[in-house]
């Protein structure tokens, strides 16, 4: 068998599969079909684009499961999370990059890399031999789709994912809009005021859903069916949950103070934050929708201080292809009905930047290995990347089975410790030290001798 690792999808979890790899002396291709061919989402041909959000959410290693896989992966030597360290920009306790400069430099990493060579064409059909990653993301290509149902016998899953929109920072009213994160956090001046909000009334509010629920929304095509991810609800989706489903989630108005108006308490909030770092781009943060773009516009100039808002980009919505990973990989993140072939990312049924990537990390040491005809460790299920390949290839009910965001749900639990909400810190705290050892230790084990 050819000993060419070649990884279709140069998204979060290739990119990161192909560092991991070619890290180990393996040759690897990346199998990128943009841009010849186009998606809805994307703007570019870069690896690693970031198509919706710029956050890789919290970075808090101690109290945070995705914070705790932002540091194993670190460990580990990620080319994901030292690019992002490399174009941070202000979000508070949250991990916030500069998309273009972030997916440039991801890309001219791999392409200094003397082993890495990216072919651009799309792959359709399921090869019978060779090694091969398939990292294709939620925007997998109809005709490898098609492959995917025809190989495993099961009808495709699918779930929507919605875009948020971007806001022109010039076009914002300063003078209504303040800067400030959540409760203050961030330990410099500049991360304490990572985020532009603007407040709403209740009659603001109340007008704001009417617009938001009367608004004319995208139609599915024939055959599809929404079933969103409950992490990235379209706003619309939430408001017609409840009136005040917002109010208690993105628009909620706790940790806020308003500098204009510190006596007048918000009774809700719209939060944008930073998506370049000249700072002249922010996203508006939970405001996925479906809506027609004429209508978001509408709906968005409605918000205090966004009146005369103009718009980089507006949402959007596309489908996001993912397998039942339960019943169809193995440990080893292989196709059990044919094991030359892994998955890695948000194909196999994990949600985010950062867990996509982290299943690319272990995909492309675990082909390393078996290329090479080393002996990899069992991945330790009490680490973050444990816990999350240990419930998309088993732990998860497969008749249920939904894409997952890593949580501390998904951890073993840890006697002695207390349970419920006020024993939560110090629970939290316990979790994140275990992992962190039994990760060290599975790093540790890799290492060849020289």
């Amino acid at each position: 068998m050819d000993k060419t690792l070649h990884i279709v999808g140069g998204g979060m979890a290739g990119s990161e599969a192909a560092w991991q790899a070619a890290r180990q002396g393996v040759d690897v291709v990346i199998h990128e079909m943009r841009p010849k061919v186009e998606t809805f989402a994307h703007r570019t041909g870069n690896l690693a684009e970031m198509v919706c959000s710029n956050s890789f959410r919290s970075d808090d290693h101690e109290q945070n499961a995705v914070g705790l896989l932002h540091w194993e992966m670190r460990q580990a030597d990620s080319l994901i999370m030292h690019t992002a360290a490399e174009h941070r920009l202000p979000a508070g306790g949250a991990l916030a990059v500069d998309r273009d400069p972030f997916s440039e430099t991801v890309t001219a990493r791999l392409r200094a890399l003397p082993n890495v060579r990216v072919s651009y064409e799309e792959i359709t059909e399921l090869p019978s031999d060779g090694h091969w990653i398939f990292a294709t993301g939620p925007l997998t290509s109809g005709a490898l789709g098609k492959a995917l149902q025809q190989q495993t016998g099961a009808e495709a899953l699918a779930f929507f994912d919605a875009i948020a929109p971007i806001v022109y920072f010039d076009t914002i009213d300063m003078d209504v809009a303040w800067l400030q994160s959540r409760y203050d956090k961030g330990e410099t001046e500049e991360e304490q005021k990572a985020y532009i909000n603007c407040p709403m009334t209740k009659e603001q509010y109340e007008g704001f859903i009417d617009a938001l629920l009367a608004a004319e929304k995208t139609e599915f095509h024939e055959g599809e069916t929404a079933g969103y991810f409950d992490g990235c609800l379209p706003i619309e989706v939430m408001a017609e949950r409840g009136r005040e489903t917002l109010r208690h989630g993105p628009m909620k108005p706790i940790g806020l103070t308003n500098p204009h108006n510190p006596e007048q308490k918000a009774y809700a909030v719209v939060q944008l934050r930073r998506d370049n770092a000249l700072g002249t781009l922010y996203n508006i943060v939970g405001f996925q929708t479906k809506m027609k773009y004429g209508a978001q516009t509408e709906v968005f100039r409605r918000i205090p201080g966004l009146e005369n808002a103009s718009f980089a980009r507006l949402g959007g919505i596309h489908r996001n292809t993912f397998l039942n990973s339960p019943t169809l990989l193995d440990a080893q993140m292989r196709l059990r009905a044919r094991p030359n072939l892994r998955f890695a990312g948000q194909i196999t049924g994990v949600e985010g930047y950062v867990e996509s990537a982290s299943m690319g990390l272990l995909a492309g040491r675990m082909a390393a290995a078996e290329i090479l005809g080393r002996e990899l460790p069992a991945v330790p299920q009490d680490s973050a990347h444990g816990a999350l390949i240990h419930h998309i290839t088993g732990g998860a009910e497969a008749k249920t089975f939904q894409p997952m965001n890593v949580n501390f749900g998904l951890f073993r639990p840890l006697e002695g410790l207390r349970g419920g909400r006020r024993g939560r810190k110090e629970r939290y705290k316990g979790y994140t030290d275990r992992a962190k050892t039994v990760w060290q230790e599975w790093l540790a084990a890799q290492e060849v001798p020289a």
